[in-house]
Protein backbone atom coordinates (compact mmCIF):
# COMPACT_ATOMS: atom_id res chain seq x y z
CA UNK A 1 0.00 0.00 0.00
CA UNK A 2 1.36 3.42 -0.91
CA UNK A 3 1.57 6.34 1.47
CA UNK A 4 -0.69 9.38 1.27
CA UNK A 5 0.63 12.75 0.16
CA UNK A 6 -1.15 15.90 1.27
CA UNK A 7 -0.66 19.38 -0.14
CA UNK A 8 -2.27 22.76 0.30
CA UNK A 9 -2.01 25.30 -2.49
CA UNK A 10 -3.65 28.31 -4.10
CA UNK A 11 -5.26 28.57 -7.52
CA UNK A 12 -7.18 31.32 -9.28
CA UNK A 13 -10.54 32.09 -10.78
CA UNK A 14 -9.90 35.36 -12.57
CA UNK A 15 -8.73 37.77 -9.89
CA UNK A 16 -10.01 35.61 -7.00
CA UNK A 17 -7.39 33.56 -5.16
CA UNK A 18 -8.76 30.24 -3.93
CA UNK A 19 -7.24 27.62 -1.67
CA UNK A 20 -7.07 23.93 -2.48
CA UNK A 21 -6.35 20.89 -0.36
CA UNK A 22 -5.34 17.62 -1.98
CA UNK A 23 -4.72 14.17 -0.57
CA UNK A 24 -3.63 11.35 -2.84
CA UNK A 25 -1.74 8.10 -2.77
CA UNK A 26 1.93 8.51 -3.55
CA UNK A 27 1.54 6.26 -6.61
CA UNK A 28 -1.09 5.50 -9.21
CA UNK A 29 -4.45 6.78 -7.97
CA UNK A 30 -7.37 4.89 -9.48
CA UNK A 31 -9.30 8.10 -10.25
CA UNK A 32 -9.69 11.68 -9.03
CA UNK A 33 -12.51 13.16 -6.97
CA UNK A 34 -13.31 16.84 -6.56
CA UNK A 35 -14.91 17.50 -3.16
CA UNK A 36 -17.13 20.58 -3.05
CA UNK A 37 -17.91 21.61 0.53
CA UNK A 38 -21.02 23.06 2.12
CA UNK A 39 -21.95 26.75 2.17
CA UNK A 40 -19.45 27.12 5.04
CA UNK A 41 -16.54 26.46 2.66
CA UNK A 42 -13.55 24.15 3.13
CA UNK A 43 -13.48 22.76 6.67
CA UNK A 44 -11.51 20.14 8.59
CA UNK A 45 -14.30 17.63 7.98
CA UNK A 46 -13.84 18.02 4.22
CA UNK A 47 -10.06 17.62 4.58
CA UNK A 48 -10.68 14.41 6.55
CA UNK A 49 -12.93 13.21 3.74
CA UNK A 50 -10.12 13.85 1.22
CA UNK A 51 -7.62 11.86 3.30
CA UNK A 52 -10.11 9.01 3.67
CA UNK A 53 -10.68 8.89 -0.11
CA UNK A 54 -6.91 8.96 -0.64
CA UNK A 55 -6.58 5.97 1.70
CA UNK A 56 -8.94 4.14 -0.67
CA UNK A 57 -6.69 4.95 -3.64
CA UNK A 58 -8.14 8.20 -5.05
CA UNK A 59 -6.71 11.65 -5.65
CA UNK A 60 -9.11 13.87 -3.71
CA UNK A 61 -9.15 17.65 -3.82
CA UNK A 62 -11.24 19.92 -1.62
CA UNK A 63 -11.98 23.09 -3.54
CA UNK A 64 -12.71 26.58 -2.27
CA UNK A 65 -15.99 28.39 -2.78
CA UNK A 66 -15.39 32.05 -1.95
CA UNK A 67 -11.63 32.51 -1.56
CA UNK A 68 -12.04 33.22 2.15
CA UNK A 69 -11.56 29.82 3.78
CA UNK A 70 -14.22 28.47 6.13
CA UNK A 71 -17.06 30.85 7.01
CA UNK A 72 -18.37 30.45 10.55
CA UNK A 73 -21.16 33.06 10.41
CA UNK A 74 -24.04 31.49 8.45
CA UNK A 75 -25.55 34.89 7.61
CA UNK A 76 -22.27 35.85 5.97
CA UNK A 77 -22.07 32.49 4.20
CA UNK A 78 -25.61 32.93 2.80
CA UNK A 79 -24.75 36.45 1.61
CA UNK A 80 -21.59 35.22 -0.13
CA UNK A 81 -23.44 32.25 -1.64
CA UNK A 82 -26.25 34.45 -3.00
CA UNK A 83 -23.68 36.82 -4.48
CA UNK A 84 -21.82 33.95 -6.19
CA UNK A 85 -25.06 32.40 -7.50
CA UNK A 86 -26.09 35.76 -8.97
CA UNK A 87 -24.41 34.94 -12.29
CA UNK A 88 -25.04 31.28 -13.16
CA UNK A 89 -22.28 31.02 -15.78
CA UNK A 90 -19.73 32.67 -13.48
CA UNK A 91 -20.86 30.28 -10.74
CA UNK A 92 -20.21 27.27 -12.97
CA UNK A 93 -16.89 28.69 -14.14
CA UNK A 94 -15.63 29.01 -10.54
CA UNK A 95 -15.73 25.23 -10.31
CA UNK A 96 -14.38 24.57 -13.80
CA UNK A 97 -11.21 26.19 -12.42
CA UNK A 98 -11.22 23.68 -9.56
CA UNK A 99 -11.63 20.77 -12.00
CA UNK A 100 -8.72 22.10 -14.06
CA UNK A 101 -6.59 22.32 -10.92
CA UNK A 102 -7.50 18.75 -9.95
CA UNK A 103 -6.52 17.51 -13.41
CA UNK A 104 -3.19 19.35 -13.20
CA UNK A 105 -2.23 18.27 -9.68
CA UNK A 106 -3.51 14.70 -9.72
CA UNK A 107 -1.06 11.90 -10.42
CA UNK A 108 -3.67 9.98 -12.40
CA UNK A 109 -2.71 7.86 -15.34
CA UNK A 110 -6.28 8.09 -16.68
CA UNK A 111 -8.94 10.74 -17.12
CA UNK A 112 -11.55 9.37 -14.70
CA UNK A 113 -12.88 12.19 -12.55
CA UNK A 114 -15.86 12.43 -10.23
CA UNK A 115 -17.22 15.36 -8.26
CA UNK A 116 -19.03 15.03 -4.94
CA UNK A 117 -20.71 17.85 -3.07
CA UNK A 118 -22.47 18.48 0.21
CA UNK A 119 -25.45 20.87 0.52
CA UNK A 120 -24.35 23.91 -1.55
CA UNK A 121 -21.57 21.70 -2.88
CA UNK A 122 -24.24 19.22 -4.01
CA UNK A 123 -25.92 22.03 -5.91
CA UNK A 124 -22.57 22.92 -7.47
CA UNK A 125 -21.76 19.41 -8.71
CA UNK A 126 -25.21 19.24 -10.31
CA UNK A 127 -24.45 22.55 -12.02
CA UNK A 128 -21.21 21.00 -13.33
CA UNK A 129 -23.20 18.13 -14.81
CA UNK A 130 -25.80 20.49 -16.28
CA UNK A 131 -22.98 22.50 -17.83
CA UNK A 132 -21.72 19.44 -19.69
CA UNK A 133 -18.42 19.02 -17.82
CA UNK A 134 -16.40 16.04 -18.97
CA UNK A 135 -16.55 14.05 -15.76
CA UNK A 136 -17.68 10.48 -15.17
CA UNK A 137 -19.86 10.93 -12.09
CA UNK A 138 -21.38 13.55 -9.82
CA UNK A 139 -22.83 12.77 -6.41
CA UNK A 140 -24.95 15.32 -4.56
CA UNK A 141 -25.42 14.78 -0.82
CA UNK A 142 -28.46 16.76 0.41
CA UNK A 143 -27.83 19.37 -2.30
CA UNK A 144 -30.18 22.02 -3.62
CA UNK A 145 -31.80 20.89 -6.87
CA UNK A 146 -33.12 24.09 -8.49
CA UNK A 147 -31.20 25.90 -11.25
CA UNK A 148 -31.62 29.00 -13.41
CA UNK A 149 -30.04 27.07 -16.33
CA UNK A 150 -31.78 23.69 -16.77
CA UNK A 151 -29.89 21.08 -18.77
CA UNK A 152 -30.69 20.72 -22.43
CA UNK A 153 -31.15 17.33 -24.07
CA UNK A 154 -27.81 15.55 -24.53
CA UNK A 155 -25.76 18.07 -22.52
CA UNK A 156 -25.12 15.98 -19.41
CA UNK A 157 -22.18 13.59 -19.80
CA UNK A 158 -21.79 12.52 -16.17
CA UNK A 159 -23.76 9.83 -14.40
CA UNK A 160 -25.63 11.44 -11.50
CA UNK A 161 -26.47 10.18 -8.03
CA UNK A 162 -28.58 12.38 -5.76
CA UNK A 163 -28.79 11.41 -2.08
CA UNK A 164 -31.69 13.42 -0.70
CA UNK A 165 -33.63 13.55 2.56
CA UNK A 166 -37.36 13.52 1.89
CA UNK A 167 -38.02 15.92 4.79
CA UNK A 168 -35.29 18.43 3.75
CA UNK A 169 -36.94 21.85 4.27
CA UNK A 170 -34.60 23.52 1.75
CA UNK A 171 -35.72 21.21 -1.07
CA UNK A 172 -39.51 20.88 -1.09
CA UNK A 173 -41.24 18.06 -3.03
CA UNK A 174 -42.06 20.40 -5.95
CA UNK A 175 -38.33 21.11 -6.44
CA UNK A 176 -37.65 17.37 -6.44
CA UNK A 177 -40.33 16.77 -9.11
CA UNK A 178 -39.03 19.63 -11.25
CA UNK A 179 -35.48 18.26 -10.99
CA UNK A 180 -36.53 14.74 -11.96
CA UNK A 181 -38.50 16.11 -14.94
CA UNK A 182 -35.41 18.09 -16.01
CA UNK A 183 -33.28 14.95 -15.80
CA UNK A 184 -35.81 12.98 -17.89
CA UNK A 185 -36.03 15.70 -20.53
CA UNK A 186 -32.24 16.04 -20.71
CA UNK A 187 -31.76 12.28 -21.08
CA UNK A 188 -29.43 12.14 -18.07
CA UNK A 189 -28.36 8.90 -16.41
CA UNK A 190 -29.65 9.99 -13.00
CA UNK A 191 -30.61 8.08 -9.89
CA UNK A 192 -32.13 9.63 -6.78
CA UNK A 193 -31.97 7.85 -3.44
Amino acid sequence: MSSIEVQQFTYRHGDIELSGYMAQPSRYPRAAILIVPTIAGPTKIMFERARWLASLGYSAMVCDIYGRGPIEDMREARRLADELRGDAEYYRDRFRCALAELRTRSKMGNDRIAAIGYCMGGEIVLEMARGGEDIALVVSFHGLLATPLPAKRGTIKARILVCHGRADPLVPPKQVRTFLEEMDISGADCHMH
